[in-house]
């Protein structure tokens, strides 16, 4: 059925953040507590967002800047997010009265979510909206969400008249036991019409178990008015689930992982050794014939091309892993990206925009920090490289220090092409060895190198001139 109401009509979303959240036993808000690495609140406004409504409002109280903060990280357009402050906590229509004096003078149809729904769809929504628009070939005043639990306690149900249409909503506290056998729960998401929402919402009394001013009750006050209040009944029960506690958000973040991971092995051509022992993010991205070993942690943003092999103890966050690159056990890669072909491993650590580039070897007890490393070069042990541009084809040495804090400021190290870093070597940065160079065992740097010298000791001095593959020269014609 086609939506009767004018196509301009906009949309505004109704973000409920301002709860305490008691039950989470917890100093941080409850729309705070994170889900797939992000708070509980970005999931809503995210969804919220992909509506492309007219303004989202956003209700705060405790925590409130907190909230906004987690917010800002995800708006893109600083015009469309409003918030609005409820002072104390009297319920969920008292906080919808805190909005008023922007949205119940409009023309709207207004979306209400709630901050700690973290799973609904804009495709769902969509559809509600839809549902709201066209009911009955002329509209709602009211469309609720609604979904069928086997086990519905702790949720407001949904009681129908004898012709199966709308009556009322009744919170569990409220319920006749006759009430509490009903399956239908109120999901806590709704669409009204602006005007009409306000004008309900002044008629809502707190004479209830709670004292509390019950959102809920607007749907019934408005069919008593004579204004149709439509159902929209949602077939995945999964997409409303609330986050009251911690086991429900644990619960959550299982069912969450278990679903990415199925995913990526059947649409993507990703090989799981264990899925029930392996995390991955729903925002990361994974290649086919890539292979994830037991034990490994996959967070944010992450993109992981075909054909690698990610092995046991890992854990990589918002970076970029190449082509046929080997991530061996026990590794921490954290903002950073590794190129085709690339082996990283084991126990290394990448951090801070490290860059290592294709076909590069980065070993045991590596650690690297905002350092380019480039094609072909080699850091197998024991090694800390920090604010280091390395060219291709070079060698670092077991025990190699890139030594780049003065006490105040932070300098680089240029190391080119085609270098031999001996064993135990220490780079004062700010300094840059030329192509070609070499230093040996034990050296400390702490002046520039020039294209194919060889320096040793300490402080380093030049002692002779390498040919272009790193000979001494004049050794090149000896037996």
């Amino acid at each position: 059925m086609e939506d009767v109401r004018p196509e301009h009509q906009p949309i505004d979303v109704l973000i409920l953040a301002a709860g305490l959240g008691t039950r989470m036993r917890s100093n941080l808000a409850k729309v705070l507590h994170r889900l797939d690495g992000r708070p509980l609140i970005s999931h809503v406004w995210r969804t919220a967002a992909a509506l492309d409504p007219r303004r989202i409002y956003v209700v705060v109280g405790h925590q409130g800047e907190e909230v906004r903060r987690a917010v800002a990280l995800e708006e893109t357009n600083a015009d469309r997010t409003r918030f609005v402050i409820q002072e104390k906590q009297l319920g969920t229509g008292d906080a919808v009265i805190a909005a008023r004096p922007f949205l119940a003078d409009d023309e709207s149809t207004v979306l209400i979510l709630s901050g700690d729904v973290p799973m609904i769809r804009p495709e769902t929504l969509a559809g509600l909206v839809q549902h709201h628009r066209s009911h009955r070939g002329k509209g709602a005043a009211a469309t609720l969400l609604t979904v069928k639990l086997k086990d519905p306690a702790g949720y407001g149900r949904v009681v129908r008249d004898h012709e199966g249409l709308f009556e009322r909503v009744v919170e569990q506290k409220d319920a006749t036991d006759e009430e509490r056998q009903i399956s239908e729960i109120n999901a806590g998401i709704y669409s009204f019409e602006s005007r009409k929402l306000f004008a309900a919402l002044e008629k809502v009394r707190n004479d209830n178990a709670q004292g509390e001013y019950y959102l809920t009750d607007v749907p019934g006050i408005l069919r008593e008015e004579g204004e149709d209040v439509a159902v929209f009944n949602h077939h995945d029960a999964f997409e409303v689930e609330g986050v009251n506690d911690r086991v429900q958000l644990s619960d959550l973040e299982r069912l969450l992982c278990r679903r990415t991971i199925s995913r990526l092995m059947l649409d993507y051509g990703v090989t799981f050794i264990d899925p029930k022992n392996a995390y991955v993010s729903e925002q990361a991205s994974i290649g086919r014939d890539t292979i994830i070993h037991p034990s490994v942690t996959i967070e944010g943003r992450t993109v992981i091309g075909d054909g690698c092999e990610i092995r046991s103890g890992t854990r990589i966050a918002n970076s970029r892993i190449g082509r046929s690159v080997e991530i061996r056990d026990n590794c921490l890669i954290v903002d950073s990206e590794v190129a085709d072909g690339a082996a990283v491993g084991p126990m290394a650590h990448l951090r801070d925009k490290a860059e290592i580039g294709p076909d590069a070897r980065i070993g045991n007890f590596v650690e690297v920090k905002k350092s380019r490393i480039g094609r072909g070069t080699k850091a197998s042990h024991l090694t800390y490289l920090g604010d280091a541009a390395i060219g291709e084809n070079t060698n670092i040495g077991a025990g190699t220090i890139t030594c780049n804090y003065d006490g105040v400021r932070k300098h680089e190290t240029t190391i080119g092409d085609n270098v031999k870093i001996g064993s135990d070597t220490m780079l004062v940065a700010p300094i840059t060895v030329g192509d070609g160079a070499a230093t040996g065992a034990g050296s400390v740097v702490t002046k520039n190198v020039e294209p194919g010298k060889l320096v040793v000791g300490a402080p380093a001095r030049a002692i002779k001139t390498l040919d272009t593959n790193g000979a001494t020269a004049g050794e090149k014609n000896k037996d």
